[in-house]
Protein backbone atom coordinates (compact mmCIF):
# COMPACT_ATOMS: atom_id res chain seq x y z
CA UNK A 1 0.00 0.00 0.00
CA UNK A 2 3.14 2.14 1.08
CA UNK A 3 4.43 1.23 -2.24
CA UNK A 4 1.49 2.87 -4.22
CA UNK A 5 0.89 5.57 -2.13
CA UNK A 6 4.92 6.90 -3.14
CA UNK A 7 3.81 6.15 -6.85
CA UNK A 8 0.51 8.23 -7.11
CA UNK A 9 2.52 11.05 -5.25
CA UNK A 10 5.80 10.67 -7.55
CA UNK A 11 3.18 11.17 -10.42
CA UNK A 12 1.10 13.86 -9.00
CA UNK A 13 4.32 15.19 -8.66
CA UNK A 14 5.67 14.70 -12.32
CA UNK A 15 2.56 16.00 -13.44
CA UNK A 16 2.55 19.16 -11.68
CA UNK A 17 6.25 20.29 -12.79
CA UNK A 18 4.90 19.05 -16.29
CA UNK A 19 2.22 21.53 -16.20
CA UNK A 20 4.38 24.33 -14.62
CA UNK A 21 6.91 23.53 -17.46
CA UNK A 22 4.09 23.92 -20.36
CA UNK A 23 3.01 27.05 -18.61
CA UNK A 24 6.46 28.70 -18.73
CA UNK A 25 7.09 27.62 -22.28
CA UNK A 26 3.52 28.92 -23.15
CA UNK A 27 4.69 32.69 -21.41
CA UNK A 28 7.75 32.51 -23.09
CA UNK A 29 6.27 32.37 -26.35
CA UNK A 30 6.22 36.14 -27.14
CA UNK A 31 2.79 37.42 -27.73
CA UNK A 32 1.56 39.12 -31.09
CA UNK A 33 3.17 42.76 -31.84
CA UNK A 34 0.46 44.86 -32.64
CA UNK A 35 2.65 45.46 -35.97
CA UNK A 36 1.53 41.91 -36.40
CA UNK A 37 -1.70 42.54 -35.88
CA UNK A 38 -2.23 45.35 -38.13
CA UNK A 39 -0.57 43.14 -40.89
CA UNK A 40 -2.95 40.85 -40.91
CA UNK A 41 -6.22 43.29 -40.22
CA UNK A 42 -4.83 44.99 -43.65
CA UNK A 43 -4.28 41.38 -45.32
CA UNK A 44 -7.54 40.39 -44.63
CA UNK A 45 -9.23 43.57 -45.40
CA UNK A 46 -7.41 43.67 -49.17
CA UNK A 47 -8.50 40.28 -49.27
CA UNK A 48 -12.03 40.58 -48.86
CA UNK A 49 -12.29 43.77 -50.82
CA UNK A 50 -10.82 41.47 -54.17
CA UNK A 51 -13.17 38.33 -53.12
CA UNK A 52 -16.25 41.13 -53.27
CA UNK A 53 -15.39 42.85 -56.69
CA UNK A 54 -14.43 39.27 -58.55
CA UNK A 55 -16.95 36.81 -56.23
CA UNK A 56 -20.06 38.78 -54.90
CA UNK A 57 -22.05 39.02 -57.66
CA UNK A 58 -21.26 36.11 -59.67
CA UNK A 59 -21.94 34.08 -56.10
CA UNK A 60 -25.11 36.15 -55.12
CA UNK A 61 -26.64 35.31 -58.43
CA UNK A 62 -26.33 31.48 -58.15
CA UNK A 63 -27.45 31.65 -54.74
CA UNK A 64 -30.60 33.07 -56.01
CA UNK A 65 -31.09 30.94 -58.50
CA UNK A 66 -30.26 27.66 -56.14
CA UNK A 67 -32.43 29.45 -54.02
CA UNK A 68 -35.63 29.34 -56.14
CA UNK A 69 -35.64 25.33 -56.82
CA UNK A 70 -35.76 25.39 -52.34
CA UNK A 71 -38.40 25.80 -49.92
CA UNK A 72 -36.94 29.43 -49.48
CA UNK A 73 -37.92 30.43 -53.20
CA UNK A 74 -40.02 33.31 -52.19
CA UNK A 75 -36.55 35.17 -51.21
CA UNK A 76 -35.04 35.17 -54.86
CA UNK A 77 -38.93 35.75 -56.29
CA UNK A 78 -39.35 38.76 -53.67
CA UNK A 79 -35.73 40.47 -54.67
CA UNK A 80 -36.31 39.99 -58.70
CA UNK A 81 -39.71 41.93 -57.82
CA UNK A 82 -37.38 44.46 -55.86
CA UNK A 83 -34.72 44.74 -58.83
CA UNK A 84 -37.17 45.53 -61.43
CA UNK A 85 -39.17 48.23 -59.23
CA UNK A 86 -35.58 49.99 -58.61
CA UNK A 87 -34.16 48.90 -61.39
CA UNK A 88 -33.06 52.80 -62.97
CA UNK A 89 -32.13 53.73 -59.57
CA UNK A 90 -28.13 53.02 -59.89
CA UNK A 91 -28.46 55.65 -62.96
CA UNK A 92 -30.17 58.12 -60.99
CA UNK A 93 -27.48 58.98 -58.14
CA UNK A 94 -27.69 55.46 -56.80
CA UNK A 95 -28.16 54.74 -53.27
CA UNK A 96 -24.72 56.45 -50.89
CA UNK A 97 -24.95 55.36 -47.70
CA UNK A 98 -21.75 57.50 -45.89
CA UNK A 99 -21.42 54.67 -42.90
CA UNK A 100 -20.19 52.31 -45.10
CA UNK A 101 -17.91 54.97 -46.37
CA UNK A 102 -16.57 55.37 -43.26
CA UNK A 103 -15.88 51.48 -42.43
CA UNK A 104 -12.37 50.63 -40.45
CA UNK A 105 -11.82 47.78 -42.61
CA UNK A 106 -11.38 50.75 -45.17
CA UNK A 107 -8.66 52.59 -43.19
CA UNK A 108 -6.70 48.66 -42.71
CA UNK A 109 -6.90 48.53 -46.58
CA UNK A 110 -5.15 51.90 -47.20
CA UNK A 111 -2.52 51.38 -45.01
CA UNK A 112 -1.86 47.72 -46.61
CA UNK A 113 0.04 49.40 -49.52
CA UNK A 114 -0.30 52.60 -48.47
CA UNK A 115 -2.21 54.76 -50.31
CA UNK A 116 -2.49 58.32 -50.18
CA UNK A 117 -4.33 60.92 -51.76
CA UNK A 118 -2.67 64.67 -52.59
CA UNK A 119 -4.02 67.70 -53.09
CA UNK A 120 -2.51 70.83 -55.40
CA UNK A 121 -5.27 72.91 -55.97
CA UNK A 122 -8.76 73.68 -54.44
CA UNK A 123 -12.37 72.42 -55.68
CA UNK A 124 -15.02 75.62 -55.19
CA UNK A 125 -18.17 73.86 -54.01
CA UNK A 126 -20.38 76.08 -56.36
CA UNK A 127 -19.35 73.97 -59.68
CA UNK A 128 -19.42 70.23 -60.34
CA UNK A 129 -16.56 68.35 -61.66
CA UNK A 130 -15.89 65.44 -64.07
CA UNK A 131 -11.93 63.79 -62.10
CA UNK A 132 -10.21 62.15 -65.41
CA UNK A 133 -8.33 59.05 -63.16
CA UNK A 134 -5.22 57.49 -64.54
CA UNK A 135 -4.11 54.83 -65.08
CA UNK A 136 -6.70 52.09 -65.19
CA UNK A 137 -4.26 49.54 -63.76
CA UNK A 138 -5.71 46.07 -62.90
CA UNK A 139 -8.61 47.03 -60.16
CA UNK A 140 -8.23 50.65 -60.15
CA UNK A 141 -7.23 50.52 -56.38
CA UNK A 142 -6.11 54.22 -56.00
CA UNK A 143 -9.30 55.28 -57.85
CA UNK A 144 -12.01 52.99 -55.55
CA UNK A 145 -9.56 54.09 -52.09
CA UNK A 146 -9.34 57.84 -52.85
CA UNK A 147 -12.96 58.64 -54.32
CA UNK A 148 -14.95 56.19 -52.48
CA UNK A 149 -13.81 55.15 -49.12
CA UNK A 150 -13.17 58.05 -46.46
CA UNK A 151 -9.82 56.70 -45.73
CA UNK A 152 -6.85 58.90 -47.28
CA UNK A 153 -9.33 62.54 -46.71
CA UNK A 154 -10.65 63.50 -49.80
CA UNK A 155 -13.83 65.66 -47.52
CA UNK A 156 -11.14 66.88 -45.37
CA UNK A 157 -9.31 68.22 -48.33
CA UNK A 158 -12.16 68.91 -50.56
CA UNK A 159 -14.83 70.42 -47.92
CA UNK A 160 -18.22 70.61 -49.41
CA UNK A 161 -17.40 68.10 -52.18
CA UNK A 162 -18.84 64.84 -52.81
CA UNK A 163 -16.78 62.35 -54.70
CA UNK A 164 -18.34 59.22 -57.22
CA UNK A 165 -16.78 56.70 -59.46
CA UNK A 166 -17.99 55.22 -62.45
CA UNK A 167 -18.03 51.48 -63.10
CA UNK A 168 -19.28 48.91 -65.60
CA UNK A 169 -23.22 49.15 -66.16
CA UNK A 170 -23.21 45.38 -66.55
CA UNK A 171 -22.08 45.32 -62.77
CA UNK A 172 -25.66 46.92 -61.76
CA UNK A 173 -27.42 43.98 -63.15
CA UNK A 174 -25.50 41.31 -60.58
CA UNK A 175 -28.09 41.10 -57.06
CA UNK A 176 -26.76 42.13 -54.23
CA UNK A 177 -23.57 43.51 -56.14
CA UNK A 178 -25.81 46.23 -57.12
CA UNK A 179 -26.48 47.54 -53.66
CA UNK A 180 -22.74 47.07 -52.37
CA UNK A 181 -21.48 49.12 -55.06
CA UNK A 182 -24.16 51.48 -55.10
CA UNK A 183 -23.97 52.27 -50.88
CA UNK A 184 -20.04 53.12 -51.68
CA UNK A 185 -21.17 55.77 -54.53
CA UNK A 186 -20.28 53.82 -57.62
CA UNK A 187 -22.52 54.04 -60.47
CA UNK A 188 -22.34 53.24 -63.94
CA UNK A 189 -20.18 54.64 -66.72
CA UNK A 190 -23.28 56.22 -68.79
CA UNK A 191 -24.41 59.29 -69.93
CA UNK A 192 -28.15 59.28 -67.87
CA UNK A 193 -26.15 58.58 -64.90
CA UNK A 194 -23.16 61.10 -65.17
CA UNK A 195 -25.94 63.68 -66.52
CA UNK A 196 -28.03 63.16 -63.98
CA UNK A 197 -25.68 63.64 -61.08
CA UNK A 198 -24.04 66.70 -63.30
CA UNK A 199 -27.43 68.40 -63.42
CA UNK A 200 -29.94 67.25 -60.69
CA UNK A 201 -28.03 67.04 -57.66
CA UNK A 202 -26.87 70.70 -57.43
CA UNK A 203 -22.72 71.73 -56.74
CA UNK A 204 -20.11 70.40 -55.44
CA UNK A 205 -20.18 67.05 -57.20
CA UNK A 206 -17.24 65.42 -58.35
CA UNK A 207 -17.25 62.69 -60.69
CA UNK A 208 -14.49 60.01 -61.47
CA UNK A 209 -14.12 58.48 -64.17
CA UNK A 210 -11.04 56.04 -65.24
CA UNK A 211 -10.94 56.89 -68.64
CA UNK A 212 -8.98 54.51 -70.20
CA UNK A 213 -10.80 51.91 -69.16
CA UNK A 214 -10.49 47.86 -70.27
CA UNK A 215 -8.18 48.78 -73.09
CA UNK A 216 -5.84 50.49 -70.98
CA UNK A 217 -5.76 47.76 -68.27
CA UNK A 218 -4.07 45.17 -71.24
CA UNK A 219 -0.64 47.77 -71.01
CA UNK A 220 -0.51 47.43 -67.27
CA UNK A 221 3.09 47.03 -66.42
CA UNK A 222 5.21 48.18 -63.96
CA UNK A 223 7.36 50.45 -65.61
CA UNK A 224 4.85 51.37 -68.09
CA UNK A 225 2.85 54.78 -67.93
CA UNK A 226 1.05 54.36 -71.05
CA UNK A 227 -2.79 55.82 -71.31
CA UNK A 228 -5.65 55.15 -73.86
CA UNK A 229 -6.68 58.92 -73.81
CA UNK A 230 -6.16 60.22 -77.75
CA UNK A 231 -9.53 59.31 -78.98
CA UNK A 232 -11.67 59.26 -75.84
CA UNK A 233 -13.28 62.40 -75.69
CA UNK A 234 -17.26 61.57 -74.42
CA UNK A 235 -16.12 62.96 -70.54
CA UNK A 236 -14.95 66.01 -72.45
CA UNK A 237 -18.46 66.46 -74.23
CA UNK A 238 -20.19 65.57 -70.88
CA UNK A 239 -18.19 67.96 -69.40
CA UNK A 240 -19.27 71.17 -71.72
CA UNK A 241 -22.36 69.90 -71.50
CA UNK A 242 -22.79 70.53 -68.03
CA UNK A 243 -20.34 73.30 -67.16
CA UNK A 244 -18.54 70.76 -65.35
CA UNK A 245 -14.64 71.60 -64.67
CA UNK A 246 -12.46 69.25 -65.71
CA UNK A 247 -9.40 68.19 -63.16
CA UNK A 248 -6.93 65.10 -64.22
CA UNK A 249 -5.98 62.61 -61.50
CA UNK A 250 -2.49 60.63 -61.55
CA UNK A 251 -2.37 57.53 -59.28
CA UNK A 252 1.41 56.91 -58.97
CA UNK A 253 2.70 53.16 -58.08
CA UNK A 254 -0.87 51.96 -60.06
CA UNK A 255 0.45 49.57 -62.07
CA UNK A 256 2.92 48.05 -59.61
CA UNK A 257 0.36 46.25 -57.74
CA UNK A 258 0.22 43.24 -60.47
CA UNK A 259 2.56 41.26 -62.81
CA UNK A 260 0.71 40.64 -66.29
CA UNK A 261 1.03 38.72 -68.91
CA UNK A 262 1.03 41.02 -71.86
CA UNK A 263 0.24 40.00 -75.58
CA UNK A 264 2.01 41.69 -78.40
CA UNK A 265 -0.15 43.49 -80.78
CA UNK A 266 -1.46 41.73 -83.65
CA UNK A 267 -0.86 37.93 -81.56
CA UNK A 268 -4.12 35.79 -81.76
CA UNK A 269 -4.26 36.19 -77.63
CA UNK A 270 -4.36 40.26 -78.13
CA UNK A 271 -7.24 39.73 -80.42
CA UNK A 272 -8.89 37.29 -78.06
CA UNK A 273 -9.09 40.04 -75.00
CA UNK A 274 -10.30 42.36 -77.43
CA UNK A 275 -12.86 40.80 -78.68
CA UNK A 276 -14.17 40.07 -75.20
CA UNK A 277 -13.37 43.85 -74.22
CA UNK A 278 -16.22 44.77 -76.82
CA UNK A 279 -18.40 42.07 -76.28
CA UNK A 280 -18.56 42.30 -72.41
CA UNK A 281 -16.97 45.44 -71.59
CA UNK A 282 -13.88 44.53 -69.81
CA UNK A 283 -10.74 43.00 -71.16
CA UNK A 284 -9.78 39.12 -69.55
CA UNK A 285 -5.96 39.87 -68.11
CA UNK A 286 -3.83 37.59 -67.25
CA UNK A 287 -2.36 38.60 -64.25
CA UNK A 288 -0.91 37.50 -60.89
CA UNK A 289 -0.02 39.32 -57.07
CA UNK A 290 1.24 38.25 -53.83
CA UNK A 291 0.09 34.58 -52.08
CA UNK A 292 -2.39 34.75 -48.65
CA UNK A 293 -0.05 33.31 -46.74
CA UNK A 294 3.52 34.99 -48.26
CA UNK A 295 4.73 37.76 -49.97
CA UNK A 296 6.60 35.65 -51.60
CA UNK A 297 4.48 33.19 -53.26
CA UNK A 298 1.64 34.25 -56.20
CA UNK A 299 -1.77 34.23 -55.41
CA UNK A 300 -4.73 36.86 -56.82
CA UNK A 301 -4.03 39.34 -54.21
CA UNK A 302 -1.87 43.13 -55.41
CA UNK A 303 1.10 43.55 -53.97
CA UNK A 304 1.82 46.19 -51.28
CA UNK A 305 3.28 48.98 -52.91
CA UNK A 306 3.03 52.31 -52.56
CA UNK A 307 -0.15 54.50 -55.02
CA UNK A 308 -0.20 58.15 -53.90
CA UNK A 309 -3.34 60.23 -56.15
CA UNK A 310 -2.52 63.17 -56.81
CA UNK A 311 -5.50 65.77 -57.75
CA UNK A 312 -4.43 68.41 -60.43
CA UNK A 313 -5.62 71.98 -61.35
CA UNK A 314 -9.21 72.26 -62.55
CA UNK A 315 -9.78 73.46 -66.24
CA UNK A 316 -12.71 75.87 -66.25
CA UNK A 317 -15.51 74.67 -68.85
CA UNK A 318 -18.17 76.77 -70.20
CA UNK A 319 -21.72 75.07 -70.22
CA UNK A 320 -22.31 74.77 -74.02
CA UNK A 321 -25.79 72.46 -74.45
CA UNK A 322 -24.23 71.20 -78.07
CA UNK A 323 -20.53 71.71 -78.58
CA UNK A 324 -19.01 71.29 -81.70
CA UNK A 325 -16.44 68.93 -82.42
CA UNK A 326 -13.41 71.91 -82.74
CA UNK A 327 -14.85 73.00 -78.93
CA UNK A 328 -14.50 69.46 -77.57
CA UNK A 329 -10.90 68.73 -79.22
CA UNK A 330 -9.98 72.11 -77.90
CA UNK A 331 -10.54 71.08 -74.38
CA UNK A 332 -9.60 67.95 -74.80
CA UNK A 333 -6.41 69.36 -75.42
CA UNK A 334 -6.61 71.55 -72.64
CA UNK A 335 -7.01 68.88 -70.50
CA UNK A 336 -4.24 66.58 -72.34
CA UNK A 337 -1.82 69.91 -71.36
CA UNK A 338 -3.34 69.94 -67.71
CA UNK A 339 -2.67 66.02 -67.06
CA UNK A 340 1.24 66.16 -68.85
CA UNK A 341 1.91 69.00 -66.17
CA UNK A 342 0.92 67.03 -63.14
CA UNK A 343 2.66 63.73 -64.26
CA UNK A 344 5.75 65.97 -64.88
CA UNK A 345 5.99 67.99 -61.60
CA UNK A 346 5.08 64.90 -59.92
CA UNK A 347 6.86 61.87 -60.92
CA UNK A 348 10.48 62.05 -59.31
CA UNK A 349 8.24 62.89 -56.01
CA UNK A 350 6.46 59.60 -56.08
CA UNK A 351 9.08 56.64 -57.86
CA UNK A 352 9.68 57.82 -60.63
CA UNK A 353 12.62 59.43 -62.90
CA UNK A 354 13.26 62.13 -64.83
CA UNK A 355 13.38 60.79 -67.72
CA UNK A 356 10.19 58.88 -67.28
CA UNK A 357 7.47 59.64 -70.09
CA UNK A 358 3.90 59.94 -70.01
CA UNK A 359 2.79 57.87 -73.44
CA UNK A 360 -0.96 58.49 -74.41
CA UNK A 361 -1.92 56.63 -77.10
Amino acid sequence: MKTIIAACSQNLSGSRASIQTALRTLLAVPWPSQRDVGSVLQLLAVLQWVLSFLLLGIVSLLLLIYLLFTSFWLIPVLYLAWIIFDWDTPEKGGRRLPCLRRWTVWKHFRDYFPVKLVKTHDLSPSHNYIIGSHPHGILCVGAFCNFITGSTGFEELFPDIRSYLTTLAGNFRLPVFREYLMSGGLFPVTRRAIGYLLSQKGTGNAVAIVIGGAAESLSCRPGVTTLILKNRKGFVRMALRHGAFLVPSFSFGENDLFRQVVFEEGSWMRSVQRRFQKMIGFAPCLFYGRGLTSCRSRGFLPYARPITTVVGEPVAVPKVENPSRELVDRYHELYIRALLKLFNENKTKYGLSESDELHIL
